[in-house]
C-alpha cells in the first residue's frame, strides 16, 4: 500500500518547537522565536498550554488555556513592547 503525499497544512497557527530557551512558532508559513526573556507569561507553562494556540485574526494570538492574547507586532518586534515583571 502507498502513502498518498500529505496535503497543506491547514493550521494558520503551530508550536513548532519548545526548548529551555523559549518558543518556536509557525504563524502564516512564517516562523518567529518568542524567548522566554521577552514573553516570560510562558517559562512554567505545560506543554499541553503552549500548544493549545489560536490565530483570532490577521493581528492576534490567542492561548485560552493561559489566558494570554498575543499582537502579532509584539512577537515580531518585541522592542516595542517593554515589559514590567514584578
Amino acid at each position: 500500500m502507498k502513502s498518498k503525499i500529505a496535503g497543506k497544512n491547514t493550521s494558520a497557527v503551530e508550536v513548532t518547537q519548545i526548548n529551555t530557551q523559549g518558543i518556536w512558532i509557525l504563524i502564516n508559513d512564517k516562523e518567529s522565536f518568542l524567548s522566554f526573556g521577552n514573553f516570560p507569561w510562558f517559562k512554567n507553562a505545560t506543554m499541553s498550554q503552549i500548544h493549545n494556540v489560536q490565530l483570532l485574526n490577521e493581528r492576534y494570538l490567542r492561548w485560552p488555556d493561559l489566558d494570554i492574547d498575543l499582537a502579532l507586532e509584539s512577537i515580531e518586534h518585541p522592542e516595542r513592547f517593554p515589559l514590567v515583571v514584578k
